[in-house]
């Protein structure tokens, strides 16, 4: 039964499929077992970043293709909504409305994109992307009649939603986590089948798996449109989380420089990696200056040490820590463990 749920993709190691484990019970419970509603906004942020960095993963992982543009899909997707709550009130007509036009923009984009630019050299579709993405996000914040400009969207959710409803926070971290669950199972299903196995091979050898007479170009570019659509959703949902969206939230190259780093760390072409990946990167994004404050209070007189350890220089020791983590796992955390598991077995 688990193995047909997770497409017989299975962790293949038992360290993994216990953090696995550890990771979905403890979103899970996540509202209940951590109070608090800034450990409730790390989760709910760690569940967005699994369905983002997985919708990537099947770009890059999966079919070896370097894209700029994927926070372009997940900024329309949070617009979408904002813009459909804003000028139609609060209410599901104006989310459904939102996420409905905000997909169809972003297929049509995604199509358009691997079209014309996916019959050119690696290096120059990533360009092409990232000029694309930049565009659209000076676009966004010139047009403030309609997106805020550099303020963004503060908008109201449906009134389940609404923190004015007594349980309306907690229903709206569960509509997360079972919509994030749901979508990340759909793309292990994606990867897992025959269509999967043939981004695999072009990611392989291109010009073999057009030899053998699978169109590639038509395969990428279905892969750049089911990737956009899930990036989407991804920015749809975290707009309904925030009640809020902006540049920064989604559009900034911030965002793209996050997906790429958990990618790397989690393990490119694996599912799974995504989730590892999301989950260390956010909650050492979000404790990592806590831990640091306590440290330096307690070497607190050591001249050296007090002044490294001191909560300003967070992004220096997240950059320690990334480096450590390529070094010693170079093809993720999933692919080292799985790695040691085949070299166990042999």
């Amino acid at each position: 039964m688990i193995a047909r749920l997770l497409s017989h993709d299975l962790p293949r190691n038992r360290w993994l499929a216990a953090a696995l484990l550890l990771i979905v019970v403890g979103l899970a419970v996540a509202p209940f077992a951590f109070p608090g509603s800034k450990a409730l906004g790390v989760a709910a942020k760690m569940l967005v970043f699994i369905l983002l960095v997985a919708s990537y993963d099947l770009l890059l992982g999966y079919t070896g293709i370097v894209s700029f543009a994927h926070t372009m899909f997940f900024g329309l997707g949070a617009y979408g909504v904002a813009i459909a709550s804003t000028q139609m009130g609060a209410g599901w007509p104006a989310v459904a409305l939102g996420l409905a036009a905000a997909l169809a923009v972003s297929l049509a984009l995604a199509l358009v994109i691997g079209l014309f630019s996916l019959r050119v050299k690696a290096i120059f579709f990533a360009m092409i992307t990232l000029a694309v993405a930049a565009a659209f996000q000076t676009l966004a914040s010139q047009l403030s009649d309609f997106t805020g400009g550099e303020d963004g969207l503060t908008f109201k959710n449906p009134e389940w939603l609404s923190p004015a409803f007594e349980y309306g926070r907690l229903l709206s971290y569960y509509l997360l986590f079972v919509a994030v669950l749901v979508l990340f199972l759909l793309l292990l299903r994606i990867v897992n089948s025959p269509f999967g196995r043939v981004l695999q091979a072009i990611r392989e050898n291109d010009f073999r798996a057009e030899a053998i007479g699978f169109r590639t170009v038509v395969y990428r570019t279905l892969s750049n449109v089911l990737s956009a659509g899930f990036a989407c959703i991804a920015g749809a949902l975290l707009a309904l989380w925030l009640r809020y969206t902006g540049p920064d939230t989604t559009l900034s190259f911030e965002v793209m420089l996050d997906i790429l780093l958990i990618v790397v760390i989690g393990g490119m072409g694996t599912m799974y990696g995504a989730v590892v990946g999301a989950v260390l990167f956010v909650f050492a994004q979000n404790y990592l200056q806590d831990g640091l404050k306590l440290a330096a209070g307690a070497l607190d007189g050591v001249p050296v040490l007090s002044a490294l350890l001191t909560p300003d220089r967070w992004l220096l020791w997240l950059g320690v820590l990334f480096v450590l983590s390529v070094y010693h796992f170079p093809t993720g955390v999933v692919g080292r463990l799985r790695a040691l598991r085949q070299k166990a077995a042999r």
